[in-house]
């Protein structure tokens, strides 16, 4: 069952030992809509890592409070309320085959829903099924996964956070890394998923190309702040913000520009995929 998440005034810090990074989420006010595909964009250091982070209390609000349903985030949340919400938010780190640590497949998969007090023959099957649903055969369960390539690697790890069944899957550059048929097959899994189980989804992404495919809604970072909270074509529509936040245009709007430029043919509404290009040529007649 798809969550809702609301950001109501947060603000946070940053701190690892003595090191402290001030208002990486500064007075964020947003709500990400339940069944949603949002992709979270910005420059490095422009507060996306945090903005997941906080959806699941790895990082605590220093001000306001973050609503996961009707279960609610405030500074000092007590770590029995936290374990709660963090059954609900599956959070994919980058690279999340660094997490992965059992001597087995299936004792790796099935630590999450074991720790959250499933019995250990209800999560084994778990473990199967979610395999199933990463692209994997049930023979490697018994493996190490240290023995396993890198983007099998990357499935199982996704395949842990899966077992735990959250509601909201949240994602941090969960193709980096990889190779782009590697990196699509992630993606298109991910997609997969949000539509089957109605999954409410989050993405950090630095791949303009992962938002115009996947995602139904963007939520624009800068300087721990929301920028812009909107649908993908109002995001690419304004080339110039687009520069003054440092995001990349989508090849199909590169292509069109260029064309523009090139023919002086006008197109009649902003291309972002091949198929808004092949679309608006048809309609001037081009095509």
């Amino acid at each position: 069952m798809a969550m809702e998440v609301r950001f109501e005034n947060v603000s946070a810090d940053y701190k690892i030992g003595p090191i402290r990074s001030p208002l990486v989420l500064n007075s964020v006010d947003v709500r990400i809509e339940s069944g949603s595909y949002t992709a979270v964009v910005g420059y490095t250091g422009a507060g996306k890592s945090s903005l997941l982070k906080a959806m699941n209390g790895l990082l605590l609000p220093k001000e306001g409070q973050v609503a996961v349903g009707n279960l609610i985030i405030k500074p000092n949340k007590h770590k029995q309320a936290l374990k709660t919400i963090r059954k609900r938010v599956g959070m994919v780190f980058q690279f999340p085959e660094s997490q992965l640590f059992a001597e087995s497949v299936e004792k790796d998969i099935c630590f999450g829903p074991i720790n959250f007090g499933v019995p250990k023959d209800e999560a084994k099957e778990i473990a199967k099924q979610v395999l199933e649903q990463v692209g994997l055969k049930q023979d490697i369960l018994t493996k190490s996964p240290f023995a396993l390539s890198g983007g099998q690697k990357r499935r199982v790890a996704i395949a842990g956070i899966l077992a735990m069944q959250p509601d909201i899957l949240v994602l941090d550059e969960p193709g980096a890394g990889l190779d782009p048929n590697g990196r699509k097959e992630i993606m298109d899994l991910i997609a997969s998923w949000h539509r089957d189980k109605e999954m409410t989804t989050v993405l950090v992404t630095h791949d303009m190309e992962d938002v115009v495919t996947y995602a139904d809604r963007v939520i624009v970072m800068e300087k721990g702040k929301i920028a812009l909270h909107d649908g993908f074509e109002k995001v690419f529509s304004d080339l110039e913000q687009l520069e003054k936040w440092h995001l990349d245009v989508p090849d199909a709007r590169l292509f069109q520009l260029n064309f523009e430029k090139k023919t002086g043919i006008v197109l009649p509404k902003v291309c972002l995929t091949v198929d808004d290009l092949a679309d608006a040529f048809i309609e001037v007649g081009l095509a």
